[in-house]
């Protein structure tokens, strides 16, 4: 990195962070100091019927907070779960809000959260620095190794009139507290895993190749991306590795940080556009388009692709020229989404040549589009969604 670029004025957001087995078990604590007497608790029905769910419930009562539990939200959480729980907030005289789960549950209690404390649609905070009042004390346990919604200004929720997914990115929304307990992840199945593993890989890649990086995301980007590529197949191969759980959970903190600083790139952009409108997964779809648009970005930052592939495992031979490391670094990148399963294009979701067009207006609209490394115009973003098609 140049003298210049280290001179560059960069800020850095990040919540109070615990990490470690047991750590969900001090939501009661966290709650109570931070002044709760009655929380919304919200959730998904999955995580609700999980045998450790009622432990998490257990610990707000010990402390003395009662709680409301709202646990009507769906994967790519809607508008209108975020307006029924802020419904419920008021009607139930909640004062803060613990979110349990992915990053469904997360994002839609911090949509919660600042639509009580400023009364307004969820809808019109769409975009940068939009949120004019904080909301409510927003503790977050994340039960997946991904999301990293947990440690981020982002909230990523659906608007269901528009079929699109709208970015939210304040830090008016990065949660109080993250309690970060890898133990909690070894209930998710192998697709899960996996999925949102290479969500956690994106974030990375997307941040470290952000116009907007820094020194300090670019430490905790491609720690990450080693962490991935270390620890993933292992979770995949063994769901009760401890180790291996903790690693990932690490590795999807430290994208987090990552990309929450850094913003993202057209990966994200454009899985936001299919999961506003085709209600698709969006770890699967991020996994799906990271080495198409990885493939289009590299000669805008190659040195960065390169590193990235490096922390893979990528084998560059000295005086390697750009075409022939451009090809190691993709090879890399499609090797280990393979070897952890990730091998269907979007057309085994359901994607239509006839979607395109619209899918590809929505993402160039996207607020991550702003920071990916090169300029993209409609057309480029067509072209790649027919390419992983």
């Amino acid at each position: 990195m140049t003298t210049d670029a280290l001179l560059d004025l960069r800020k850095f957001l990040a919540p109070e962070t615990v990490f470690g087995a047991d750590a969900g078990r001090l939501a009661g604590r966290y709650a109570h100091n931070l002044g709760a007497r009655r929380v919304l608790l919200v959730t998904d029905p999955g995580v609700a019927a999980q045998p450790w769910f009622p432990g998490i419930q257990a610990t707000l009562a010990e402390s003395g907070v009662e709680h409301v539990l709202y646990s009507e939200v769906s994967p790519n959480p809607r508008d209108t779960q975020v307006m029924h729980g802020a419904e419920i907030y008021r009607a139930s005289g909640c004062d803060a809000l613990v979110a349990v789960g992915g990053g469904s549950p997360m994002d839609c209690a911090k949509g919660i959260g600042i639509v009580c404390a400023n009364n307004r649609d969820i809808l019109t905070f769409e975009g940068a620095d939009k949120v004019p009042v904080p909301g409510p004390p927003l503790i977050c346990v994340p039960t997946t190794a991904g999301s990293s919604a947990d440690v981020s200004q982002f909230a990523i929720i659906n608007d269901t009139t528009r079929q699109v997914k709208i970015a939210i990115v304040s830090k008016a929304v990065v949660p109080d507290a993250a309690l970060i307990d890898p133990t909690l992840t070894v209930t998710m199945d192998r697709e899960l895993t996996a999925n949102t593993g290479v969500d956690a890989l994106t974030h990375a890649i997307e941040a470290y190749v952000s116009n907007a990086h820094g020194p300090i995301t670019d430490l905790f980007a491609l720690e990450a991306v080693r962490r991935v590529h270390r620890h993933l197949p292992l979770a995949i191969q063994n769901p009760d590795d401890l180790d291996a759980r903790a690693g990932m959970m690490l590795g999807s903190m430290y994208a987090g940080l990552a990309f929450s600083n850094a913003i993202l790139g057209a990966v994200h952009a454009m899985a936001h556009s299919l999961g506003g409108f085709l209600d698709l997964p969006h770890g699967q779809c991020n996994a799906i388009l990271l080495d198409h648009v990885m493939d289009h970005n590299f000669a805008s930052a190659p040195e960065r692709y390169t590193d990235i592939g490096l922390a893979l495992g990528a084998s560059i031979p000295p005086g390697a020229g750009q075409e022939e490391i451009q090809a190691l670094v993709l090879a890399q990148v499609r090797a280990f989404k393979a070897s952890v399963g990730v091998t269907a294009g979007l057309a085994a979701l359901g994607v239509k040549s006839g979607d395109l067009d619209r899918l590809a207006e929505f993402a160039l609209l996207d607020p991550c589009m702003i920071t990916n490394p090169k300029p993209l115009t409609t057309g480029d973003i067509r072209a790649l969604f027919e390419h992983a098609l």
